[in-house]
């Protein structure tokens, strides 16, 4: 009796185990039966908050979509700005599931994959238009995030209103062929959502940003070196003015050096001249007072100047008065 008791019971137990499934926190669970999403009265597919739930064993599974904030990266991508100038801009998305059943059927059974590709086609669209009616200085001065916010808006909001003349209508065709399928699979009675917003696929936008905006590589480097060409003009410049002020402060330098030397060999010359000018008057005021000793001393210093070398010859007759002085005392007198 014990083992078919224990067996029942675990049966029990087992078929219990199969009838309970848990959502988790910042999830939504979704219960589909033979593949079968099951739906409320209103065809719309039934959500389960977090928390313990019932289903049928075997019979029904559990689809788990995830209710947290997403972070979608946009590669790096080129546009075109009001002025006809690229741009390469780095951006990201912050999105989450605002109405589970609708992103549900709109993404073929919450498919991240293919919600992205859609939110990403609108998104570079939207931000193609809007950078197109904008100048460069207004993107990058744009302090206020005026820009990434009229995007957004645009996402959550669809771009067919009467006031807002850019369409993007590759990914509206998207986003309402998805939109008309969750519709034509609902008989919901709520207020029906624009079909060119994210909306249409319960999806919220929550933040846009721009990482980064850079010029293209081959702007970025004729940029470059218009700007190393403009510095080494200035360079140039630079150094010819320097050098033009190298060789005044030379020129001037050199006709200093010209001046002070003159002037000094002028004031040696005339210095010198005074002194030869006072030496002879000196000789003269001294051999005026004995002529005949000054007529000796000139004659010694002319045999001095004549004799100083070995290989002089001197032609000259002995009776010469050059020799008066060489002679006898008599004779010399004379």
């Amino acid at each position: 009796m014990r083992k078919p008791l224990i067996v029942v019971l675990i049966v029990v137990l087992v078929v219990l185990y199969a009838s309970l499934f848990v959502v988790q926190e910042g999830q939504r669970g979704i219960v589909m039966r033979f593949g079968k999403v099951l739906r409320d009265d209103e065809n719309k597919p039934l959500v389960y908050a977090p928390g313990l739930h019932f289903k049928i064993p075997f019979l029904e599974s559990v689809k788990s979509l995830d209710a947290r904030l997403q972070t979608m990266d946009n590669q790096a991508d080129r546009f075109v700005t009001k002025e006809k100038k690229d741009l390469i801009v780095d951006s990201y998305i912050k999105w989450r599931i605002s109405d589970f059943s609708r992103y549900y059927l709109a993404t073929g059974g919450g498919d991240v994959s293919q919600a992205e590709v859609l939110l990403k086609r609108k998104f570079s669209d939207r931000l193609r238009s809007e950078i197109g009616r904008l100048d460069v200085k207004d993107i990058v001065t744009d302090s206020r995030g005026r820009l990434t916010t009229d995007v957004r808006d645009a996402l959550n909001t669809g771009s067919a209103g009467q006031d807002d003349e850019i369409a993007t209508p590759a990914a509206d065709d998207a986003i309402a062929s998805a939109a008309a399928r969750v519709e034509r699979e609902t008989s919901s009675k709520e207020p029906a959502v624009n079909p060119n917003s994210m909306a249409a696929l319960g999806i919220q936008v929550v933040d846009v940003r721009i990482k980064q905006i850079n010029l293209p590589t081959e702007v970025s480097d004729a940029i470059y070196n218009r700007m190393r060409a403009e510095r080494e003009a200035v360079a140039r410049s630079q150094r010819s003015q320097g050098q033009e002020e190298a060789e005044k402060l030379r020129a001037g330098a050199d006709y200093e050096v010209t001046r002070t030397l003159a002037e000094a060999q002028r004031t040696a010359l005339m210095t010198r001249g005074e002194g030869d000018a006072e030496a002879a008057k000196l000789f003269a005021d001294a051999f005026s007072q004995d002529p005949d000793f000054y007529a000796f001393i000139r004659s010694l210093r002319a045999y001095d100047s004549s004799f100083n070398s070995n290989q002089d010859v001197m032609v000259l007759s002995p009776d010469s008065d050059f020799f008066r002085f060489m002679q006898s005392p008599s004779k010399a007198t004379r």
